[in-house]
């Protein structure tokens, strides 16, 4: 099921003046394309686009679109937004299904900072990847991965294989066990994946 429906219409003016009166007119312009179908102009509504973005809805999410009583689902693929009012202007809107498999990338969230050893000595987390991109079926596109950080000393580090996927998601980095975050002396250096070190990722202090 999806987690967000939008309602569209059909544009039947394409390009930049197709666009800009769609905007004018309170909607955001956009494209529909994929699921061997024929490319398809079209606007959405600005309140829902919003309400979308919000809450979290719209991106890395499956969206049902509706049609005049029609649906089909969509995974939004690009957004622009205006370069001043970073307000959006323009969507992709692909179709899948539920059991498409798709890449998309998942924000990954850390437990355990408050139990690991590591960090209580005084050791830093040093977050290399605030997201990874995985292949899994459109329908059961998590909200967000875990990795836990809880038995941690300085020195150790989280690898793509500590973490528990959902039931059939997969990294798309497949020829390697990349790091996700490690934990370091304070002003130490994170080791990269190509094995070089490098001050890389979001230092958190404990």
């Amino acid at each position: 099921m999806a987690d967000l429906v939008l309602t569209v219409e059909v544009r039947e003016r394409t390009g930049k003046g197709g666009a800009r009166e769609a905007r004018r007119n309170g909607m955001i312009p956009g494209v529909l394309y994929g699921g061997g179908q024929d490319p398809v102009a079209i606007n959405l509504k600005n309140n829902e686009v919003i309400k979308g973005l919000n809450n979290g809805k719209l991106l890395g999410h499956m969206i049902e679109l509706n049609h005049e009583g029609k649906t089909q689902s969509v995974i939004c693929q690009d957004i622009q937004f205006h370069p001043v009012t970073d307000t959006p202007e323009h969507m992709d809107l692909y179709r899948v299904d539920a059991k498409q498999v798709i890449s998309v990338e998942v924000s990954v969230h850390f437990v355990g900072e408050e139990k690991s050893p590591g960090l209580k000595k005084g050791g830093t987390l040093n977050i290399v990847r605030h997201e990874v991109e995985l292949n899994v079926p459109a329908g059961k596109i998590p909200e967000f991965i875990e990795a836990d950080v809880s038995a941690l000393e300085i020195g150790d580090n989280v690898k793509i294989s500590d973490i528990n996927l959902p039931e059939g998601a997969s990294p798309t980095i497949a020829d390697r066990d990349f790091t996700i975050a490690t934990i370091a002396s304070r002003g130490g250096a994170v080791e990269s994946d190509d094995g070089e070190e490098e001050a890389e990722g979001e230092v958190t202090e404990e």
